[in-house]
């Protein structure tokens, strides 16, 4: 929520520069799964890199004065397979139309026609027409694209339909060695390549000495699930939570416990007890006396001077608040670095000091403020007080982020409300020189993660029927309890009870329940609302954690059953994808990598989770049509259940969810 920062310590920082660009390199450790005649460095194509990262009226802007360089050659055989592809189309079309400087266009193919399309002859025939060019129209252009694809073992055929459509086939061989290859190797060999290396991930940003509700819930896992897509894809992520540690609630607090409490010290945390009755209790002192309001605000000038008294009781204020969020953050799983809005308190006089010389600050109503082009309201970077706020934490926060810890990607992960915010704080820092036009295709960059309410079934915001704000850790508990409940009914009406420990009825019981509750948020677009439902989000049929729990069991259980000793098969065995469906759930597996790179291009989970079910969904038909055990191709299906089983787990994994392997 990041709470107003306060007046400002005295260190001296470095005058800002620009963030150098860290140069990125396409050549990352990956198998040759694929080769081709062709020279084996194709040069990764600029839109496989550059995709936008603007959703809706989302702010996304590029980063440094510098050219954004291009990327290293791509090895054959790394990145996904869309990649893969179009570096052998952008071989092709330098043969094709040399004389033309031109980026691949290549798109999944829906029809029955190829598996991926290349969409680059209307456009080339548009600009070459009345040119003297000697193709006659766009499908001779088409032809001679598909003619010139390199000859090389992972396109069976290509065919052009229309107006130059390139349909290409990819071979079934080499879908089936790329599938096998990973059983081998590890699912990481399948992480796409991003053009960028280290990101920034601001998310979850309780304030001190409030408790986590539902409201912190979609930052949370969203932030956590973009977190582990990157980390996943070879990015260091910093996951930073800018809690709201520095406002003028502490004066209040602090004196509030000197009051109650003179011998605090002594007591310790016992004097406080539980933090959000002895919160609500100083703040309806703060509302009804105004004596003990003044000595509050005095008391927030006394911390901010350093005084050890007031320093020592914020300290244990804030120790006490961190050690609640952490309980629900083990809850879900989530790692954080906390760098609050106290830590980038002394970077901000040097920061202002600099855009004020740059002449961006200007005195409007006895405050300091930037005007920002497009926006009625300036951006307030000093109130009339003397004393900083959201926006000078936010420009301190930002140019650390770029100078010293030389992020080349800075995503917020907050509600849409607070949008128009951070449109005028990314705009600012452009003012200032720090971040290009986000037309440029340069890095860094700055992204606003927006997200929609969390709704009650009466269409209002989620609340407990005492109107007070559900707390996180008591909704965790009870998608838990509830989901014991219904394991232990199926598991008594169908009598196998008796096969469970408690152990294992306790953790699978968090796996689904806190699961559950993740994948119901996690699954929408994140810039909608959703309406928060147990009954919804515990079901076992349709698109939800308990149906995917179930299938990804299945899967297990269909392995079990074989009594065939999979990872031997990993190695002896062969892979065939001679029945159609077969070849259905082989070609979707293998688009794993592009799919986590759209995700973390687009910044949207929800792409991730469409992927998940759908898998699921193809698995379903394979294994109605193509009998596994017992069959004479039960080696070749049980790697392809293998293979869907280790998808579906780094997919649970991506999304933070405990994988369960018998229900």
């Amino acid at each position: 929520m990041r709470a107003l920062a306060a007046a400002a310590a005295t260190a001296v920082v470095a005058a800002p520069t620009p963030a150098r660009l860290l140069l990125v390199s396409a050549r990352r450790a990956a198998p040759r799964l694929g080769h081709c005649r062709a020279s084996p460095f194709a040069r990764l194509p600029r839109s496989a890199c550059y995709a936008s990262t603007t959703m809706g009226d989302e702010t996304s802007t590029s980063a440094s004065g510098s050219a954004q360089e291009p990327a290293a050659p791509a090895v054959q055989g790394a990145g996904s397979v869309k990649q893969q592809i179009s570096n052998l189309v952008a071989l092709s079309l330098r043969a094709t139309v040399p004389e033309v400087d031109v980026e691949p266009i290549v798109e999944v193919c829906t029809g029955k026609f190829g598996d991926y399309q290349c969409n680059n002859a209307m456009g080339l025939w548009s600009k070459g027409k009345g040119s003297g060019t000697s193709f006659k129209n766009p499908n001779a252009i088409g032809q001679a694209i598909a003619k010139n694809l390199p000859a090389c073992d992972v396109i069976e055929s290509a065919s052009v339909a229309g107006p130059g459509f390139v349909n290409i086939v990819l071979s079934k061989s080499w879908v089936a060695k790329r599938i096998q290859d990973m059983l081998v190797n590890g699912i990481k060999t399948w992480a796409p390549i991003l053009p960028v290396k280290r990101v920034v991930l601001d998310f979850s940003s309780p304030n001190i000495a409030k408790e986590m509700h539902v409201g912190h819930l979609r930052s949370t896992i969203i932030g956590d699930t973009l977190a582990r897509m990157f980390e996943f894809s070879n990015v260091e992520v910093l996951r930073r939570n800018h809690v709201g540690d520095w406002g003028t609630q502490f004066g209040m607090l602090i004196e509030f416990l000197f009051e109650k409490f003179p011998n605090w010290e002594e007591l310790g945390s016992q004097a406080i007890g539980d933090l959000q009755v002895f919160y609500k209790a100083s703040k309806q002192r703060f509302d009804e006396d105004a004596e003990f309001k003044d000595r509050a605000q005095q008391a927030v000038v006394r911390l901010q001077g350093g005084e050890e008294k007031y320093r020592a009781a914020w300290k244990k204020i804030c120790e006490i608040s961190r050690n609640e969020f952490d309980q629900v953050y083990k809850l879900l799983d989530v790692q954080l670095e906390e760098k609050g809005e106290s830590f980038y308190n002394p970077y901000i006089p040097q920061v202002l000091e600099k855009l004020s010389s740059q002449g961006l600050i200007e005195e409007s109503e006895g405050a300091r403020v930037i005007f920002i082009q497009g926006h009625q309201i300036p951006l307030i970077v000093v109130k009339r007080d003397g004393g900083f706020n959201y926006a000078s934490t936010d420009l301190a926060a930002l140019w650390y982020r770029l100078n010293v810890e030389k992020a080349e990607w800075i995503i917020y992960v907050t509600d849409v409300g607070q949008q128009q915010h951070f449109d005028m704080f990314f705009k600012a820092a452009r003012m200032a020189g720090w971040l290009p036009d986000p037309k440029e295709k340069k890095f860094p960059k700055t992204s606003h993660v927006g997200f929609g309410l969390v709704l009650g079934a009466d269409g209002k915001r989620f609340r407990t029927r005492s109107t007070e704000v559900v707390r996180l850790g008591d909704l965790l508990d009870e998608a838990k309890s509830r989901s014991k409940s219904e394991l232990l009914q199926r598991l008594t009406e169908n009598g196998k009870i008796v096969d469970w420990t408690d152990e294992e009825l306790e953790q699978t019981s968090k796996a689904v329940g806190y699961g559950a509750v993740k994948y119901a948020d996690l699954k929408n677009n994140r810039l909608t609302n959703y309406t928060f439902s147990f009954d919804q989000m515990l079901s076992d049929k349709g698109n939800t954690a308990v149906y995917l729990q179930y299938a990804h069991a299945r899967i297990c259980s269909i392995i079990r059953k074989s009594n065939m000793d999979v990872e031997e098969l990993k190695v002896s065995g062969n892979i065939s994808l001679a029945h159609p469906d077969e070849r259905v759930l082989g070609l979707y597996l293998i688009r794993y990598a592009e799919i986590v790179e759209e995700a973390c291009t687009n910044l949207l989970p929800s792409v991730l989770c469409e992927y998940l079910y759908n898998l699921s969904e193809m698995f379903t038909r394979f294994y109605t049509n193509c009998q596994v055990v017992g069959s004479p191709e039960e080696p070749s299906r049980l790697l392809l259940c293998e293979a869907t089983a280790v998808v579906m787990r780094q997919c649970f994994q991506l999304l933070g969810i405990t994988p369960v392997y018998k229900l």
